[in-house]
């Protein structure tokens, strides 16, 4: 079954601390809290989109530590709970399902939690998922971060659909370069359109040394990419006899010229206008860094006596 929200795991965890009614590891309460949701390997290997930490450890952390803030577990160490007198009374008095409103109206630390401005006087704007929102602050973070980065990949869709075709060709070197292809910049810069080669529109070094090379096809085109387009790209690889190529496109491909790829000898990667867009925003192509934001947590080290 789907991982459940924090709203679904805070009274599961309230109670499972009050079953064992001893100091419990956060770790221990991973593994005993999962049988309870009936949760499969695969759903406990289910990662955050960051692939920096378990979705259900974070989630069951999250829904523990927002216990300890409305006061209902006691954390004397970090990273171990305990159920206290105010959770075995939210245990016998509250509701079926513990919700960070709830938490909000029971407790007025957790008030001050969620709403850190409040006592200093500054206004706060309406925000009508505060207390309804179920994901995690991390989660939160997460898909805030991937949904500016749909808006940003769709503007430069949007500005490379309307620049020169030539610019454009350099932009694709700019890209490969920065991804590590063609040693120095300036045998990186050597991709340049071949009107000889039909179907080729330059060539870039795979490794450091020109090992290896890769033939490059760059389209600013505003339809879709059919098969005809990559058959007659790959019919060009094999009059080089090259084995490895990559068609560039700033639209789109059609599922046969994707089918078509896969089915051929060479190694044929095809990267459509989103994906390209998703490599320049990777590789600071285009994009400059508006506003870094360091996310900090406890250094445990720092703390730990000698």
């Amino acid at each position: 079954m789907p991982i459940p929200n924090l709203d679904d795991i805070r009274r599961p965890a309230l109670e499972l601390l009050a079953e064992r009614g001893t100091l419990t590891k956060i770790s221990e309460v991973f593994d005993l809290l999962a049988p309870k949701f009936d949760l499969t390997d695969e759903d406990l290997a289910e990662m955050l989109p960051s692939n920096t930490q378990r979705k259900w450890h974070n989630r069951v952390n999250w829904a523990c530590y927002d216990l300890f803030k409305a006061g209902l577990l006691d954390r004397p160490t970090k990273g171990h709970y305990q159920i206290n007198a105010s959770g075995q009374n939210v245990l016998l008095e509250g509701p079926p399902q513990i919700t960070r409103k709830y938490l909000a109206e029971i407790s007025e630390s957790f008030l001050k939690f969620v709403t850190p401005n409040q006592d200093k006087g500054l206004v706060i704007p309406p925000q009508p998922t505060l207390f309804t929102e179920s994901r995690t602050p991390d989660e939160q973070i997460e898909s805030a971060f991937s949904q500016l980065n749909e808006s940003l990949a769709s503007e430069l869709q949007a500005q490379m659909a309307k620049m020169d075709p030539f610019r454009f060709e350099q932009l694709v070197v700019d890209l490969l370069f920065a991804m590590g292809y063609g040693g120095s910049r300036e045998e990186a810069a050597k991709i340049t359109k071949k009107s000889n080669d039909e179907g080729i529109d330059g060539v870039i070094n795979e490794d450091r040394l020109g090992l290896d090379v890769i033939y490059v096809q760059a389209k600013r085109w505003q339809g879709t990419v059919g098969r005809k387009e990559i058959q007659s790209f790959v019919g060009a690889l094999a009059g080089q006899q090259a084995n490895k190529g990559v068609f560039i496109t700033t639209s789109e491909f059609a599922q046969t010229a994707i089918d078509y790829a896969k089915s051929v000898q060479q190694k044929v990667i095809l990267i459509d206008g989103t994906r390209l867009a998703e490599l320049m925003i990777e590789h600071n192509i285009g994009v400059t860094t508006a506003r870094t934001i360091s996310l900090k947590r406890i250094d445990s080290d720092y703390f730990e006596e000698n």
